[in-house]
């Protein structure tokens, strides 16, 4: 079928994170403006999906359910293997609420407290937290930003891996908020670090389905053979097809042993190992039926990042857009404001009146960026553009 993804659909009052006017109060000190920050779309998720939750709701009863079938496993090994050449085994597949919750616990399965964990900033913010919280030290390994373009310090991540009490690298990929999808020799590179020095590597790949300009992801453990043995690989249906709500995600394990530990960790020491009735059906019906939503939403979001980039070219020069090559977060340098972090955010909030993610929050080489959701009707992309283009002609006068 055919979706329309400029229908603006009114998400107030709707216990939305993204658009509740409450929490936008709380978390901007207003709720005036249009939020275009956190990483979920404003589009209706695949109708196979629509319709397998609501023939579970008709059901009218939500009693504890059991995820274990081969259905279940048989629409996530099925993907993995259509979109991704990857083939995976049922028994690799360990439920769990998210990715962050899994990250938590193969922190406190895998490490002991004064540990170092390797990051590589600017990166999705909750990693810091999750080392932190957990009494472990972060290990930061920068990215290089150049011509408006980012790779790896191989020099410093080796440097880094060969610390004594490094344990565990998370790893981005593709990478938030940057929107690199790392290519197979950087990965290998980075691995055969890890492998010399026996660093467990925990690799995010949520957003390995929103792939732009014909970008070909690569999962980690999947490179080579001996990578399996040192990682854990976090997949979900959640950013790709909007049901992130439903909370699910696979922590796909190869090596029995990781698996082992991880697995009694989540489900005996925690007791997350049971998924809610809605997330079971609806994360089979995303796999097997949402190829077509998924084209069509992908082709919807290149449009929209071209939109953006002429935007900038023709009304904000200086303002700089990294180029992506995945995920449906735009990375915007506007540094060329002069203003502070601080600065910026409340100019964007009270003049602009537009509620981004402030590129402080992702660590050392997020200053002066802001992280943008393009995942939305174009409407709402020009409406906020237009916005902080005349908010910024204004400030200039």
């Amino acid at each position: 079928m055919k979706y329309d993804f400029n229908k603006v659909i009114d998400r107030t009052n709707t216990h939305s994170v993204k658009w509740d006017k409450s929490l936008l109060e709380e978390l901007f000190g207003t709720a005036d403006v249009l939020p275009l920050w956190v990483a979920d779309m404003d589009f209706q998720c695949p109708q196979p999906v629509i319709e397998a939750v609501e023939r579970k709701a008709k059901e009218g009863i939500y009693g504890y359910s059991w995820h274990k079938t081969p259905e279940y496993f048989g629409a996530i090994s099925g993907w993995m293997k259509r979109r991704h050449n990857w083939e995976i085994d049922d028994d690799w597949i360990v439920f769990s609420p998210g990715i962050v919750p899994a990250i938590n616990i193969i922190i406190r399965t895998f490490s002991i407290p004064g540990d170092k964990i390797i990051v590589q900033s600017p990166v999705y913010y909750p990693f810091f937290s999750t080392i932190k919280n957990n009494g472990r030290q972060i290990l930061n390994n920068q990215l290089i930003y150049e011509n408006k373009h980012y790779t790896f310090d191989f020099d410093d991540f080796e440097e880094k891996a060969k610390d004594p009490l490094a344990r565990m690298f998370i790893l981005c990929s593709p990478h938030n908020p940057v929107g690199r999808v790392w290519s197979e020799q950087e990965l290998t590179k980075l691995g055969e670090i890890c492998l010399e020095n026996d660093i467990l590597v925990v690799s995010d790949e949520i957003h390995h389905d929103l792939l732009l300009n014909g970008s070909q992801h690569y999962v980690f453990s999947n490179i080579k053979e001996e990578f399996k043995d040192i990682s854990i690989v976090g997949a979900a249906p959640s950013k790709t097809f909007n049901i992130a709500g439903l909370q699910n995600s696979s922590i796909i394990i190869s090596n029995e042993k990781l698996r082992e530990r991880f697995s009694n960790a989540i489900t005996g020491q925690n007791s997350l190992g049971i998924p809610n009735a809605f997330s079971i059906v609806a994360t089979i019906a995303a796999y097997n039926e949402g190829d077509e939503w998924l084209d069509q939403v992908m082709e919807y979001i290149e449009k929209n990042f071209e939109f953006l980039k002429g935007f900038l070219e023709d009304y904000l020069p200086d303002v700089e857009m990294v180029k992506p090559e995945g995920t449906y977060l735009a990375w915007l340098d506007f540094s060329s404001l002069g203003m502070s972090d601080e600065d910026r955010r409340n100019f964007f909030l009270k003049k602009a009146r537009v509620a981004l993610d402030s590129g402080s929050v992702f660590g050392d080489g997020g200053e002066g960026f802001e992280r943008v959701n393009v995942a939305c009707p174009r409407t709402i992309l020009e409406e906020c553009m237009n916005w902080i283009y005349k908010a910024i002609k204004a400030e200039k006068k």
